[in-house]
This record gives C-alpha cells, structure tokens and sequence, in this order.
C-alpha cells in the first residue's frame, strides 16, 4: 500500500509541475467572479443567496460540463504522453507491475477531479458571499451535496472514458477529442427505450432530484446509478487489459 501511495504521490507532483496545472483552476476562479459580478451588475431584480448562487453554478447545468472538459484536458495525456516522450519505459523497469502504475495514474486523474470540484464549489462560495447575501432557505445544504455529488460522478465518468481512450490510441488529441465529443452528446436524448441503456442520459443524476423526471421512462435513480458502474467497471477493465498486455519494448 504504501509503494502505491508512493506512486500516486509521483503521480499528482509530475502533474503539479506542469506549467499548465494552474490553469483549469485559475479559468474556474475568473469564471465564478465574473458571472457573480454580471448578475449583480445587471441582474435586475434577481434576487439570490450565496448558496443559491452556488448551487446554480456548481451545477451540471453551469460550470460543470466545463469542468468535466478542463479535467479531461489535463487527464487525457497521463498516459499518451508517457508513450510519446518514452519515459512509459523507465516507469515499468522500477519493479512495480503494469496494474499498480496504472491504478496509480487513475488515482492521481480522480484527485484532480474532486480537487477541481471542491475548488468550483469554494470559489462560487467566495464569489456569491461578495456580492450576495447570506440569506438561506431549508434543505439548502442538503441541495448543494446533491449538486456537488452528481457534478462529481458526471466528471468521473468521462474522465475515466477518456482515460480508457488514451491507454487505447496513445494519443492526446483522439483522447481529449472523443472525451469532450461524449460530455457534447450527453445533452442529446433519444426518446426510444433502448437508449436508456446508453451511457449519455444516465449520467446526470441530479435529474433524480426534487421529485425530477428522467429524461426516458422507466429510469430510475437505482438503474442509472447501475448502468454507470457497469460502464465504469467496463471502460477501467479495458483500460487494465490492454495496459497489461501491450508491448513497450
């Protein structure tokens, strides 16, 4: 446990080194002042609290989708780049097994993921308790975790498919291309009861909320949560097979 921890932990400072690491988190924080600031500016007589305000933008329906892009950005070339700069090489020669190197960049991917998150969720805090008030109404806290939650399995599920793409091509740019291509067509629903087996309209759980209906009938919360960890467990055994199996000679 503690050599994976060692790893991961090799992992997440190969990514903090990065010129561009600050980046997605900066593009959050400019985000979140700046919409606070227009609606302030210009919102007439809207009137909401920093706890609406962050619900509404910590949604998938607000900052999340772009979220999920920037984390699959960042997280499409952990192992594309590693193939391409063959340094992949000097990973394997280190005594640890192909399974635990490629946990461990997974591990450091899903750090990234709730780091930028939980930096949406501060940052639309700070922003909306500047210009907004503090007036809140019950069940608030409770509709902010829903948000946070079903804005984290959104972005993890597509991390992981572009993670699983970028272990298949060794390809940055097919990897973050087909990755935020899935994030684009999860808006679309075809109303046939097929495509609730399809990944795409599963994948917002937040639709479950309040009473909410799903965008086809016969889903439920149980089903969509069902349908995720199959894919999940499906795009990460992929991801695990090929990785062991390929030649890096």
């Amino acid at each position: 446990m503690r050599s994976f921890m060692n790893l991961v932990t090799n992992e997440w400072l190969k990514m903090s080194k990065k010129r561009s690491f600050f980046i997605p988190y900066a593009i959050i924080a400019v985000m979140a002042v700046t919409v606070a600031w227009v609606i302030k500016r210009w919102g007439g007589n809207m009137d909401i609290s920093v706890y609406e305000y962050t619900g509404m933008m910590s949604s998938i329906d607000g900052f999340g989708k772009f979220v999920a892009m920037l984390a699959i950005i960042f997280t499409a070339g952990m192992i594309s780049k590693e193939h391409s700069q063959g340094t992949i090489k000097f990973l394997l020669i280190r005594g640890q097994s192909r399974v635990k190197i490629l946990a461990s960049k997974y591990a450091a991917a899903l750090l990234f993921v709730l780091s930028l998150i939980v930096w949406l969720h501060v940052t639309c805090f700070a922003s909306g308790a500047l210009f907004f008030g503090f007036e809140q109404s019950p069940g608030v806290w409770n509709d902010m975790l829903i948000v946070g939650g079903s804005t984290l399995v959104y972005s993890i599920v597509y991390t992981t498919l572009a993670f699983m793409m970028g272990v298949l091509t060794r390809s940055t740019g097919a990897a973050m291309g087909l990755g935020m291509m899935a994030v684009v067509l999860s808006s679309i629903v075809i109303p046939k009861s097929f495509y609730k087996y399809v990944l795409f309209p599963n994948v917002n759980l937040s639709v479950y909320s309040h009473g909410g209906q799903p965008p086809i009938e016969g889903m439920t919360l149980p089903f969509s949560i069902t349908v995720l960890a199959i894919y999940l467990i499906l795009f990460l055994g992929i991801s695990f097979v090929t990785f062991k199996r390929r030649d890096i000679a």
